[in-house]
């Protein structure tokens, strides 16, 4: 039986990678300084993560937890086309650099990182590539996007799978995406239906059940409206979606629960800014 990868979980939001490696990995430690995913993360899996600030994480705390695989879905502001676009100049970005040190010093045998098509390009791409081709990892890079693996959703990411050992890359589910309609919860919530905020209709997104496709939901769903992600048009008017529908259209089955602590805007936001899961465990299986 193949052993099991041992995972180092940086920048762990609500456990999306955790989710996404099932039972090929267990977690030797998962990161994060965001107390609503702290808290996410605790409740869907019974251990919060470890809140430290990763740009002073010690290399010593590392080689501690003896792990062999880091995944990483650093801050994508500083390369997505609503950020600032300040790439390795942006403070966000420190974490990043100091596990890209950490990587020169102590490389695991795998690394996957996440990642919006800003960062092909970056600097911070150019650093990466550099760090793994400098420790010997075989690396390979897609632009992946949900709706080749069946979900009705836009949301292309690019993924970079890396090991020291051998890697081949892998066919394409090529699955068309199902309609919304199998998406949408059995009862819907009246509070979701936009009212007033029907002002920014000429500007939303609309899809309907029959859709086979949304847009791409951002961490700002939860507030903003234009640009955000798709919005729902059904004979009662217009709404958005749940966070249950949008956690489905991640790929989140069952959908996850939350703390009571963490409000409606805070979950859109850990959904919008996480992974979808399909996807992302078609990357994992690259590694066993």
């Amino acid at each position: 039986m193949t052993s099991r990868l041992r995972v180092l979980e940086f920048f762990a939001g609500m456990g999306g990678w955790r989710r996404a490696f099932g039972a090929r990995a267990v977690i030797a430690a998962a990161y994060d300084i965001s107390p609503p995913a702290l808290a996410t993360y605790a409740r869907i899996w019974g251990e919060r993560p470890i809140a430290r600030e990763l740009a002073t994480l010690p290399a010593s705390e590392i080689l501690r937890h003896g792990a062999d695989t880091w995944v990483m879905s650093p801050p994508c502001q500083p390369f997505c086309r609503m950020g600032n676009r300040q790439d390795l100049e942006d403070p966000r970005s420190r974490a990043f650099l100091r596990l890209m040190e950490l990587l020169g010093e102590h490389p695991p045998e795998h690394l996957v990182l996440e990642s919006v098509e800003g960062f092909l390009g970056s600097g911070a791409h150019a650093l990466l590539t550099d760090r793994l081709r400098e420790a010997g990892f075989r690396a390979l890079e897609y632009t992946l996007d949900p709706q080749d693996f069946g979900l009705p959703n836009q949301r292309p990411r690019v993924f970079v799978v890396a090991s020291r050992g051998p890697l081949a890359a892998r066919a394409l589910p090529g699955l068309p995406p199902a309609p919304l309609r199998g998406f949408l919860d059995p009862v819907e919530d009246p509070g979701l239906y936009l009212g007033e905020a029907m002002r920014h209709r000429p500007g939303l997104d609309l899809v309907t059940a029959d859709s086979a496709r949304t847009a791409c939901f951002i961490g700002g769903y939860g507030r903003r409206y234009v640009g955000s992600g798709s919005f729902l048009e059904t004979e009662r008017g217009v709404r958005r979606f749940s966070v249950a529908e949008a956690a489905r259209l991640l790929g989140w089955d069952p959908v996850p629960a939350f703390p009571e602590e963490v409000g409606l805007e805070g979950r859109y936001k850990l959904l919008g800014n996480g992974l979808s899961i399909p996807v992302a465990a078609w990357v994992a299986g690259h590694l066993g």
